[in-house]
């Protein structure tokens, strides 16, 4: 897991010479809506760019988690299927509904049963380097669906450049974004994790709680700030210093979120005794986006050291999942 950390930045390079080399089929209808298909590692890839979009794309993007898709898909509906191994069944099962629905569909995958389905009904699919944990391929993800929607005329091409603007910036501060870190491990150690930031980085912090999660064998929650002001933070009339808040701070918040995010974190610091501020360094969404994931990840490798776990363990992922088959 160390290795494919700190491949990281070059699998956002390697991601952008595989977009290069795919040219894509055009729609046959007006796509008015866009659904993106995909759960844990192999999902949040859409969160994360339905933040990065939504400022630009002029149509919506929902993400969907689960087995079924909404109601108002149709054939002006392009639906991606994420799946890293392509047999995510939540995502199979989606995207089987989206081809009776008449929609249209791309596949991102390694291979598997995505990819077979792809093939068989001659949709687009873009195949990314396999063999790892969904967790370690968010590059591949996130860049392809960028890709695939600047290709399309949906945004700009200017995502691109960022994710490799970004990338360069990470093997730059690579001895400082460890040093977070570790400071940032050693802050969560023994206490559970609460993860705040601005809406439009929300898909960043569930990346954070997942890493966590998964890479640390950590429990955590995340909430957004202002909808937090409006429930969770009386919630904290019952903190203590068992908790562990991490804000996300960025230079592009809504001038009312900025002070909300200050208010905020000075009296949940009354509660807790300290929190933990990280600053993002980055000259738009994506290099401040993908320097906090770069920062997480590391922090979570460095936790899991000091929890003695095993980084790689998903055996209760493999039990659920023989469970399921015999239903």
């Amino acid at each position: 897991m160390k290795k494919l950390i700190e491949e990281f930045p070059q699998n956002i390079k390697d991601a952008i010479q595989i977009g290069n080399s795919h040219h894509f089929t055009k729609p046959t209808t007006e796509i008015k809506n866009i659904i993106i298909c995909g759960l844990g590692g192999s999902g949040i890839g859409a969160k994360i760019v339905q933040n990065w979009t939504q400022g630009e794309i002029m149509i919506p993007i929902t993400c969907v988690n689960e087995y079924s898709l909404p109601s108002f898909a149709n054939k002006n509906t392009l639906v991606i299927g994420c799946s890293y191994s392509g047999n995510t069944e939540e995502t199979t099962m989606a995207i089987d509904e989206a081809h009776a629905k008449g929609c249209h569909i791309i596949g991102i995958t390694s291979g598997g049963n995505l990819q077979a389905f792809c093939a068989q009904h001659t949709y687009d699919c873009i195949i990314v380097p396999g063999g790892n944990p969904p967790r370690s391929a968010l590059a591949f993800s996130l860049v392809q669906l960028l890709n695939y929607l600047a290709k399309q005329g949906f945004i700009s091409s200017n995502c691109i450049a960022s994710m490799s603007k970004g990338a360069d910036a990470l093997v730059e501060d690579i001895d400082f974004i460890q040093a977070i870190g570790r400071k940032l491990a050693d802050y969560l150690f023994n206490k559970v994790g609460v993860y705040y930031a601005e809406t439009k980085y929300e898909g960043v912090i569930v990346r954070a709680r997942q890493q966590f999660n998964e890479n640390s064998k950590y429990l955590g929650w995340h909430h957004v700030i202002p909808e937090m002001n409006h429930n969770e933070l009386v919630g904290w009339g019952g903190g203590d210093e068992r908790f562990a808040p991490v804000f996300f701070n960025t230079t592009d918040m809504h001038p009312r979120n900025s002070k909300r995010f200050q208010i905020s974190l000075a009296a949940i610091q009354k509660k807790t005794g300290s929190v933990f501020v990280i600053d993002a360094k980055g000259d738009s969404i994506i290099e401040r986006s993908l320097y906090f994931i770069h920062i997480v990840d590391w922090a979570s490798f460095y936790l899991c050291e000091l929890n003695k776990a095993d980084i790689m363990d998903i055996q209760i992922i493999d039990y659920l999942k023989g469970e399921l088959a015999q239903f």
